[in-house]
């Protein structure tokens, strides 16, 4: 068997060394263009993880590495304005070592193997290494041969927003270290850690805004290491910094449709790249190669073992890929988190790519959870938490009270509005009674009535409740007087009217089908949601002054029912959120064209709600229509911000459901990335939702100040005392109801304690 390697880096390396012990009879060549000695970049990052994988791979090079290598388990994160604090925890487990280093051990095990090394030989044509039964490419992001064959290979390349350069130190750290340094010119971040005795990799990041704004598209080599030495003088400690052919780039991303093409199989960055936040380019590359040894070791033929490889690697590499660039959006977007306190902001860092989680973190390091927790539970409101710790413990986030314009919830979990189509002339029914009541005995801290309609021709269904009579605001009395007399919870009600989403089929009726014989819909302009609904009738100046009344008439009703809270529908496609979109508004008014246009009528709604109603007053927003060209997540941050200036006291935010074209990116806590910008950009507090159902998720997003409430809807549904059961599972007791107290003793046996696991 003969097989060429293009690129005589780890990943080429790496690979010949376990053909060679997989293959003893396979005939390896390693070509290379620059000469051996030759290195770009400063040291490699392994974590325990990879070193397992190392070790079991082949045991002489895991041993040679070992001893080579400098180990830790802490990692730092510096925050210097308006004063400097350092934040660290234990338990991650990474090794670094020198990119020089490590390729002069895999150089001089690959020749003790055979190997054949040729290096500082210039390629004059890929098609000339493909005599032979393989060629490796493993020649990096630029690859020659992954562009030869891109018709086969169907890359896809995207360009990061920052600009980051590779320096090194003689400075050490004790601990891989994110320093973030804030100028005049913009903020700067350090991503640094320690490779050998003496040695540390030292990478500067900052947006293009801020490296414009400093000179450094214009500076040499030299003229950056001053700047750089000049802002990051604490952290290197009088050290200079070391440059290697050093220069600003933007990361690039690169994704493959396909790895191999006939007898070539592209490995590591030609196939595809990661963020560096996240780690190591080789140390994926190295793990590329491991299974591309084993595939061909149990695969006579080649085709075979290429498509083994690909299987094999594929799924891993896009998990690994879709955490880099959440890690890279965040890093990307620093600007947006160091408004935080130290706390939540290196919780924020340390779960970015959401594979690190509060319960993750306890596992690796508790003293630093408690201490977050602790913080987290002095910080959070005013008033004393009525959830009680069994073991001394802070509370976990959940648990801690939250204060909205003097209403106090007890805990930070909501029950999202869910229409249950249940009510009789918009008449909410004993169903709701049971619906409501059973979650606030689940131990929710706010329950948000379903979508309740501002008029009879406001509602989707005709099982839809609303507030728009008497009779209405009379049962729904009904319903806050019993969670208000059995539970701790807080109710609000969610005021809407359908707009061009209405005269619909229930759900189980139809699912987005009209009625028969239904009423007639509007909307801002004559476009129906689809080729099978109504067609609005565009609404008047008549027609909107008559809804705006009828939302004021709806939250006075709302006073006399005893809600807690009034939350205004901006979302989902229904009548407010039809103005705010580009996709359903096309008026050629005052109130269509430009996003002010567009906000003007919910604008003057939410006005008009504001001077009735003197409480709580939430917004639900859709952050995004998930289709190009529709309303998006700066115009939900602008909305947002107008919202504020207007009295909001919280953004509720969704997504989507604006559109049959929409697309969106679903996920775990899909939305939340959306409710963590308007939080820190807008300065408001945001409730998040959607696809979260278990409290190590909801206290990741407190604790990293992603939110400051967390809905959850279907995961209630099948489960009212959600919020109970997590209290039991955390250790933490919560009041039980004169009538359940008994349950009190046995619950602790029911549902085994995290911590006891």
């Amino acid at each position: 068997m003969k097989v060429n390697v293009l690129g005589g880096g780890p990943a080429g390396l790496y690979f010949s060394i376990l053909l060679r012990q997989a293959r003893p009879d396979a005939e390896v060549t390693v070509f290379e263009r620059n000469a051996a000695d030759d290195t770009f970049g400063w040291g490699v990052v392994f974590s325990d993880e990879t070193l397992g994988n190392l070790e079991e791979a082949d045991a002489p090079t895991y041993r040679a590495i070992r001893e080579n290598f400098a180990y830790w388990d802490a990692i730092d994160v510096h925050t210097w304005e308006p004063t400097h604090a350092r934040v660290r925890s234990r338990g991650h487990g990474f090794c670094g070592i020198g990119r020089m280093r490590l390729l002069l051990l895999l150089q001089e095990r690959a020749r003790e193997l055979g190997v054949t090394l040729r290096f500082g030989e210039a390629i004059e044509s890929i098609e000339s290494l493909r005599d032979c039964d393989l060629l490796v490419a493993a020649d990096g992001v630029n690859s020659a041969t992954r562009e030869l064959y891109a018709e086969t290979f169907r890359p896809l390349s995207r360009m990061g927003d920052a600009k980051f350069i590779w320096l090194g130190t003689h400075q050490t750290f004790e601990a891989f270290t994110f320093s973030f340094r804030q100028n005049e010119h913009g903020l700067f971040q350090v991503h640094a850690y320690q490779f050998n005795s003496d040695t540390s990799t030292f990478i500067v990041e900052c947006d293009t805004e801020t490296w414009q704004a400093a000179g450094l598209d214009e500076a040499d080599e030299g003229e950056t290491i001053r700047y750089c030495e000049s802002l990051f003088r604490e952290e290197l400690g009088g050290h200079a910094l070391l440059p290697n052919r050093s220069r600003w780039i933007s990361f690039r991303e690169v994704k493959c449709e396909r790895w191999s093409h006939e007898n070539v199989v592209l490995v590591g960055d030609a196939a595809h790249t990661a963020h560096f936040s996240v780690g190591s380019g080789t140390k994926m590359a190295m793990e590329d190669v491991i299974a591309l040894a084993k595939a061909l070791k149990e695969h006579s033929g080649i085709p075979e073992a290429l498509s083994a490889y690909e299987e094999a690697r594929r799924p891993m590499i896009g998990r690994i890929q879709k955490a880099a660039s959440q890690s890279q959006q965040w890093f990307e977007e620093a600007k947006r988190h160091v408004s935080l306190a130290p706390q939540p902001f290196y919780f924020s860092l340390m779960s970015r790519t959401r594979r690190v989680t509060h319960e993750n973190m306890r596992l690796r390091d508790p003293l630093y959870i408690e201490a977050l927790d602790r913080w987290l539970e002095e910080n959070s409101a005013s008033v004393p938490a009525i959830a009680k710790s069994r073991d001394g413990r802070p509370l976990p986030p959940m648990f801690s009270p939250f204060d909205t314009k003097g209403v106090v919830l007890p805990n930070r979990v909501a029950v999202s509005p869910m229409c249950q189509y249940s009510a009789v002339e918009g008449v909410p029914s004993d169903w709701h009674i049971v619906h409501l009541g059973a979650r606030a005995l689940g131990g929710a801290g706010l329950l948000m009535a379903e979508m309740t309609d501002v008029t009879a021709d406001g509602r989707i269904t005709p099982g839809c409740a609303g507030l728009y009579t008497d009779e209405q605001a009379e049962a729904w009395s009904r319903v806050t007087n019993f969670v208000h007399a059995n539970s701790h919870a807080k109710i609000g009600v969610q005021l809407a009217h359908a707009g061009r989403k209405g005269s619909m089929k229930r759900n189980w009726d139809g699912h987005n089908e009209p009625l028969d014989a239904g009423w007639e819909v509007v909307g801002p302009s004559a476009i129906p949601f689809s080729d099978r609904t109504r067609t609005p009738t565009a609404l008047d100046r008549n027609g909107m002054d008559r809804i705006r009344d009828a939302f004021v008439a709806s939250a006075r009703r709302a006073k006399y029912a005893g809600f807690d809270i009034v939350e205004l529908h901006l979302a989902h496609g229904y009548l407010l959120s039809s103005f705010l979109s580009p996709l359903s508004n096309q008026r050629s008014d005052e109130y269509g064209g430009s996003l002010q246009n567009r906000a003007r009528y919910p604008l003057e709604v939410v006005d008009a709600v504001r001077a009735e109603w003197s409480g709580p007053l939430f917004a639900r927003i859709s952050a995004t229509d998930w289709v190009e060209g529709g309303f998006d997540i700066e115009d939900a941050v602008q909305v947002s911000s107008w919202l504020k200036e207007r009295g909001i006291d919280l953004i509720d935010v969704s997504s989507g459901m604006t559109s049959i074209d929409a697309k969106p990116n679903y996920g775990r806590a899909f939305q939340t990335p959306f409710a963590e910008r308007i939080r820190n950009e807008v300065r408001i507090p945001t409730m998040t939702v959607g696809a979260i159902w278990d409290h190590d998720r909801i206290n990741t997003i407190l604790a990293a100040g992603r939110a400051d409430l967390v809905a959850i809807a279907r995961a209630h549904l099948a489960d009212p005392g959600l919020t109970r059961r997590a209290a039991e599972e955390l250790g933490v007791d919560l009041p039980w109801p004169d009538p359940y107290r008994a349950a009190a003793t046995i619950a602790p046996k029911m549902y085994s304690s995290v911590f006891d696991k």
